[in-house]
């Protein structure tokens, strides 16, 4: 069964960790410390590639979203401007084309419960 990469460095953290403390000078698998060392370090430096680019992506996140701030300021002030335009307003294909409901279109937010849902409640 594969183990999760964190079990992998793990392994391989702690077999570094017990033949340096316990067995430096010895070769195992035809194979010194040092060499061992050599043949994981790909495994080390991968995962080091990994952290930077999280760190990265984390921060062109920040950047993407300090960038969204300013531009849905300037989206807001142009709509702002649409609904103050005479020729445009509220209630115009420009405001609804881009995603808001006409003020005609809006329904009136009164709710008056049905006969059938009274008997409901009260069952």
């Amino acid at each position: 069964m594969s183990k999760s990469p964190k079990d992998n460095l793990d392994r391989i953290k702690n077999t570094i960790a017990a033949w340096e403390a316990l067995r430096a000078n010895k070769a195992f698998a035809d194979l010194t410390l040092d060499q061992f060392r050599e043949k994981t370090a790909p495994s080390l430096t991968t995962r080091a590639t990994i952290a930077r680019l999280e760190n990265e992506l984390v921060a062109a996140q920040n950047q993407r979203d300090d960038a969204d701030a300013v531009s849905l300021e300037a989206v807001q002030l142009v709509v702002n401007a649409i609904k103050g335009d005479p020729a445009e307003g509220e209630d115009g294909e420009l405001y609804e084309a881009m995603g808001y409901v006409r003020k005609s279109e809006r329904k009136s937010g009164l709710h008056r419960a049905t006969k059938a849902a009274e008997t409901k409640s009260q069952a």
